[in-house]
């Protein structure tokens, strides 16, 4: 199958007026109500400000479209308080807590594709099985067809091999994806999500092969903003004087005019997805100091506790999901930076001979 586009497509089409990426838009999501009917199809809608903006506009032409809400337990309360303002959503949960996911997987750690291969990765080692594209790729030393080394090298990432504690990438498959399927399965609906493609780069690869319209996959998506930008959704909620979630505090503009290029941004959280999660915790240093200013009994709750198991991988124990030593072993072990607010409590308080040695204390 040829791909739908190219990365130089990509790269024009972000660079539209907001106005032409509206009507762009416009006509995906129309095309795919088309095939599917009002009735068959549903916005996935996480409260936060790239889906909010997707649901205004699709109600503005098809006000009776659904909406979904997977409540994972897992967004900041203010989240799940906005999403109740909104008429005509359905809410569904996952089977599993979030602590059963790390207990049984990993934790979530870097991004979805390095998770996802240290997970793999772990698992062919265990086998006796290096003859992988995934562990060459984390070797750096896959190749692509004409000689050169393959773009999804990171080797970088080796050390996460030897991080004492389990890492995957399936919490999103199963606190999310599972339940929307469910829904999609017993309702017979196909779903309208949010996702951009750059927000990663499995996301730009899967817009490149398939386009805004993914009616041929197993299971059929469509991702009419996948063009946008993050500037383009702000710019939308400035210019609309769309209402946002708490956690986001207000959208407001800075340079332009006689300043430099005009810019928006969030006064306060500027995401507000999985607030347990660590994927993109390299360039949201912050992250978990902002979330116990705001969220303090939660952000203490993710800290805290932790245990060795039997076979001596950190893991959640009934104290709480020892997120302390998982940034920590990061911070040492990667040189990443991330604050942890508080740390020398947590240290202090659940630290002992193992964690010293790992943590090279």
């Amino acid at each position: 199958m040829e791909n739908k586009h190219t990365i130089s497509d990509l790269y024009q089409m972000q660079s539209l007026s907001l106005d032409s990426k509206i009507r762009m838009s416009q006509f995906r999501y129309r095309a795919w109500i088309e095939e599917f009917g009002e009735d068959g199809v549903y916005v996935s809608f996480s409260g936060g400000k790239d889906s909010e903006v997707l649901l205004d506009m699709i109600r503005q032409d098809y006000p009776r479209v659904k909406a979904l809400f997977v409540n994972t337990g897992l967004e900041y309360p203010k989240i799940r308080e906005f999403v109740k303002n909104y008429e005509n959503v359905d809410i569904v949960k996952p089977e599993m807590t979030f602590r059963e996911v790390i207990l049984k997987y990993g934790y979530p750690v870097i991004s979805k594709e390095i998770a996802s291969k240290i997970y793999e990765v772990r698992r062919s080692i265990a086998k006796g099985n290096t003859n992988t594209i995934r562990y060459r790729q984390l070797m750096g030393i896959e190749r692509k067809k004409n000689g050169e080394l393959s773009e999804f090298n990171c080797q970088h990432y080796q050390f996460l091999l030897d991080a004492p504690f389990n890492i995957s990438d399936m919490c999103c498959e199963i606190m999310k994806k599972r339940p929307a399927r469910k829904y999609n399965q017993q309702n017979n609906v196909v779903p309208i999500i949010a996702t951009m493609a750059d927000e990663s780069r499995q996301r730009r690869t899967k817009w490149i092969i398939h386009g805004c319209n993914a009616f041929t996959l197993k299971h059929p998506e469509s991702a009419p903003i996948s063009f946008w930008t993050e500037q383009d959704v702000l710019e939308y909620i400035y210019r609309k004087h769309l209402p946002i979630a708490e956690p986001y505090g207000k959208v407001v503009r800075i340079g332009g005019e006689n300043n430099s290029t005009e810019r928006y941004c969030t006064t306060c959280c500027q995401r507000t997805g999985c607030i347990f999660c660590l994927f993109g915790i390299r360039n949201d240093k912050y992250r978990l100091a902002k979330l116990m200013d705001q969220e303090p009994v939660l952000a203490d709750y993710v800290l805290r506790g932790g245990e060795f198991n039997e076979m001596g991988k950190w893991q959640p124990n009934g104290v709480g999901l020892g997120y302390w030593f998982i940034v920590e072993w990061l911070n040492i072990h990667g040189h990443f930076g991330i604050f942890i607010p508080d740390k020398e409590k947590y240290v202090n308080e659940y630290g002992s001979i193992n964690t010293k040695e790992h943590l090279r204390y």
